[in-house]
């Protein structure tokens, strides 16, 4: 017996280091990601041979050649063109199963060293028949989705299932896309300091969503921003930056918000959340915008994610509190603890919830799931970055989101900077 419970000890220990070398792996490899590309070497030197040396090799090959025998000739075919391999293309419209519209779309906009182009995805879900004395379908809401480092739209939608949802529950999903030329591994920018005051990205993307809601007639009080990763630390810096635009935000496996301006700060952030610079943020945050209207959040985080820490989402939760602050009832958020299941329709980790409310509406909500690395939750298995085990993260983001609505604004109020929307074309 104590043999056999030694084995299993072993076994077990030995399953954890690979879970922890593959979570340190992947650590470094999102860390590589940030930084730039390095030079190419310099050439070797050549190296200088004697003059013997090379005597005796041009001896030997003398040699070789009047004891070979002769050998027949063979055509010899010029080799074919070999072509750079080609960036694997997103799922066409044509191959999309589910019935609403799925298509790639351009936005151009920005203005001055900000004006360029972005690629999109839009998913708007077949709308329900209009009959039953019933004259107009009310507009949709709107989910925008930030993916992560080395993500593509499509791995993003397929991981989260997003457009499933939104088939369902009647809902748009926008999905801006981050190009190579941008970043070499399709990463949102969210350290760089003009990114966080809300230039850049930020910009380009909160005019998109402004034309995408006008050219689709979607409900502009009703929109919402996810992300994960990178795409999470962009998605908080859109919603805290666009409030009047902006209802509430999931962030998963995110980064603390404004507290690093380097890819080197970034990763010191990733690994170790910023010490008391988060809370000076917030207040400073405040301290711009007076009339701060609260942003709604629900933050969700892997307890063994190696790659961007769970100190961050603790981090987190606390400027959003201080954003927060004159809504929620209490300072003091309620918690409650949710069992594992490994059986069922749907097993999921374990995990544990904080909610602060405002009146009887849940303002911040903070999910820590047990045994979850750098995934999202409850995604689907066959794309990376994703956890095939529950909780259902996309499902208990647009539960949050719909008890979230802000109030409309006139397009001029929407968004105070936009001069004009410029064009969407196909790409």
């Amino acid at each position: 017996m104590p043999k056999s419970l030694s084995s299993l000890w072993l076994s077990g220990i030995k399953r954890m280091g690979r879970a922890q070398q593959a979570q340190q792996a992947q650590g470094r490899k999102f860390f590589l990601s940030l930084l730039p590309s390095s030079p190419a070497p310099a050439p070797a030197k050549r190296r200088r041979v004697k003059p013997t040396t090379l005597k005796l090799v041009a001896l030997k090959a003398l040699k070789l050649i009047q004891t070979a025998k002769p050998v027949a000739k063979t055509r010899v075919r010029k080799p074919l063109a070999v072509k750079a391999p080609l960036e694997k293309p997103p799922l066409p419209a044509a191959t999309h199963p589910l019935p609403g519209s799925w298509q790639r779309l351009n936005f151009s906009g920005g203005e001055g060293t900000y004006a360029r182009s972005m690629a999109y995805w839009l998913y708007v879900p077949t709308r329900a028949p209009i009959g039953a004395g019933v004259a107009h379908a009310s507009p949709m809401p709107l989910v925008v989705m930030l993916h992560g480092c080395e993500q593509s739209v499509s791995d993003f939608a397929t991981s989260t299932r997003m457009n499933e949802l939104a088939q369902r529950k009647g809902f748009a999903v926008l999905y801006p896309e981050q190009s190579a030329s941008a970043d070499a591994h399709r990463c949102w920018h969210w350290y760089k300091r003009p990114t966080q005051e809300g230039f850049g990205d930020v910009r380009l993307i909160a005019h998109m969503i402004a034309a995408v809601q006008a050219g689709h007639d979607l409900d502009a009080s009703r929109t919402y921003v996810a992300g994960l990763s990178a795409g999470a630390g962009l998605a908080s810096i859109l919603a805290l930056r666009h409030p009047e635009l902006v209802a509430a935000v999931g962030l998963h496996s995110a980064p603390v918000f404004g507290t690093s301006d380097s890819t080197l700060g970034a990763y010191g952030v990733m690994q170790h959340g910023s010490a008391l610079a988060h809370s000076d943020v917030a207040h400073a945050l405040v301290k711009e915008a007076p009339a701060f209207p609260g942003m709604p959040v629900i933050l969700i985080h892997g307890v063994a994610d190696e790659v961007v820490r769970s100190i961050n989402a603790q981090q987190l939760a606390g400027q959003f509190a201080i954003v927060n602050a004159p809504l929620l009832t209490s300072a003091d958020g309620v918690k409650r603890k949710f069992p594992a299941r490994s059986g069922g329709r749907a097993p999921h980790h374990g995990f544990r919830t904080t909610t602060w409310y405002a009146g009887r509406k849940p303002q911040i909500v903070k999910c820590e799931i047990e045994g979850l690395g750098h995934a999202w939750s409850g995604g689907d298995g066959s794309v990376p970055y994703s956890a095939p085990a529950g909780p259902d993260a996309t499902l208990l983001m647009w539960t949050f989101f719909a008890r979230h609505q802000r109030v409309a604004l006139t397009a001029p109020q929407a968004i105070t900077e936009i001069t004009e929307i410029t064009k969407i074309t196909k790409a």
